[in-house]
């Protein structure tokens, strides 16, 4: 396990994976997007779910996500060829 001093307004060690590391600014929107994740997983490793329920649910979140996007997309084109 290596890790880093970054250079944040308050620095802050990060564990370096890979040689990429995530230096988000503290409080930032990418720094807050990283940290609901990591505690989602958290929380699925926490709790012993099976890597396949895990692989599962996130499949299932892309696709109910992939459903809403068709469907917007759907409506868009009807409106569009109503319009011409």
């Amino acid at each position: 396990m290596n890790w880093v001093l970054t250079p944040t307004t308050h620095s802050a060690i990060i564990r370096a994976y890979k040689d990429l590391i995530m230096d988000y600014r503290p409080y930032s929107p990418e720094w807050h997007r990283r940290r609901y994740l990591k505690e989602a997983l958290d929380k699925y490793f926490d709790d012993y779910v099976d890597t396949d329920v895990i692989r599962a649910d996130i499949l299932d979140i892309l696709s109910e996500r992939s459903d809403k996007a068709y469907e917007e997309f759907m409506r868009i084109n009807q409106l569009e060829k109503s319009l011409q």
